[in-house]
């Protein structure tokens, strides 16, 4: 199986980046310090969880 370069479609016609994986997207711009873990069913992307953390000078 060949996974597609995103760069080379528009991510509006591109099949992998649907609804679930522009989450991911957004998730990692903006996390800086934290987890992204995915749920993945019968090879499809069912849940995005985001555990930020927030680490403070003492």
């Amino acid at each position: 199986m060949r996974i597609a370069n995103p760069t080379e479609a528009p991510a509006g016609e591109h099949p992998l980046l649907n609804e679930g994986v522009q989450h991911v997207i957004e998730a990692l711009q903006r996390l800086r310090f934290g987890v992204i873990q995915l749920t993945v069913h019968d090879g499809k992307l069912m849940q995005v969880d985001v555990t930020e953390r927030r680490r403070f000078n003492n």
